[in-house]
């Protein structure tokens, strides 16, 4: 069972890489929740296009879902994306930015390239941080505004979307399934969200890592052993629970603390 959105107490929530996997299906059940955000921003590369059908289709049903166009690798489009969704919250500020969007690689060190290890980075590390830096101003406006002591996702919250995968302590459990650029990308955005842990701190904006699961979705692939559906539940039910202990963790979607 979905808990109300009443216990994460959020008034907005963002999701970036909206269209399709884990995204896509956190802002269905975010919608389906008993009580849903009063704002929801699905962000998509290209809502317009084929992939943004799903998204479009919600937004006709939902009047509180706002799709939002977002490249993340592309600064001049998260200003751009930053400013249209200020204009929806006027002085309340954001929420919960989870930074979702990413790609997987599957290359080993013998397969991988220059390219491969800049795309991955560009997405799953440099999108992270160019979105979160737009956004700050924002979260910060929702951690001010709000009377809660300690950090919490119904005040002002980061979530990006990680891995276990970027966990060096766990490579030699994992490491069946090599992804060079997809691991070395995660082991960085684990440390962004360790530096943006203390940096934003004394802005009451809690920052923490989630993973996932291995999950069956274009970038799990079929093999994976978890539905999306579960990971995305879990996830749900874990973001209410975050406080100022999981400041700077990586925690799982069933909420354990992952060694980084």
């Amino acid at each position: 069972m979905l808990m109300d959105m009443e216990g994460l107490g959020a008034r907005s929530v963002l999701v970036t890489g909206a269209n399709r996997g884990i995204g896509l299906e956190m802002v269905r059940q975010l919608l389906d929740m008993p009580s849903p955000p009063q704002w929801l921003f699905a962000c998509s590369r290209s809502p317009d296009g084929e992939r943004g059908q799903e998204l479009r289709k919600l937004a006709s049903s939902h009047p509180n879902l706002v799709i939002v166009k977002l490249d993340a690798t592309n600064l001049a489009s998260v200003t751009e994306a930053a400013a249209f969704v200020g204009d929806y919250l006027k002085d309340t500020g954001l929420n919960v930015l989870i930074n979702n969007a990413g790609i997987l690689k599957g290359m080993t060190l013998d397969t991988v390239s220059e390219e491969d290890m800049e795309d991955v980075y560009k997405t799953n590390v440099t999108g992270p941080l160019l979105v979160s830096k737009a956004f700050l101003p924002l979260l910060r406006k929702a951690a001010q505004g709000s009377s809660q002591k300690g950090l919490s996702c119904s005040k002002a919250a980061i979530v990006n979307i990680s891995s276990l995968l970027g966990c060096i302590e766990l490579v030699p459990a994992t490491y069946s399934k090599p992804v060079i650029a997809y691991r070395c990308s995660k082991a960085a955005l684990n440390m962004l969200t360790m530096c943006q842990s203390l940096t934003y701190k004394e802005d009451g904006i809690l920052c923490t890592a989630v993973h996932p699961g291995w999950v069956k979705t274009d970038m799990g692939t079929q093999e994976a052993v978890m539905t999306v559906d579960e990971s995305v539940r879990g996830i749900l039910q874990v973001l209410p629970n975050l406080a100022d202990e999981h400041n700077g963790t990586l925690v799982n979607w069933k909420g354990k603390k992952l060694p980084w």
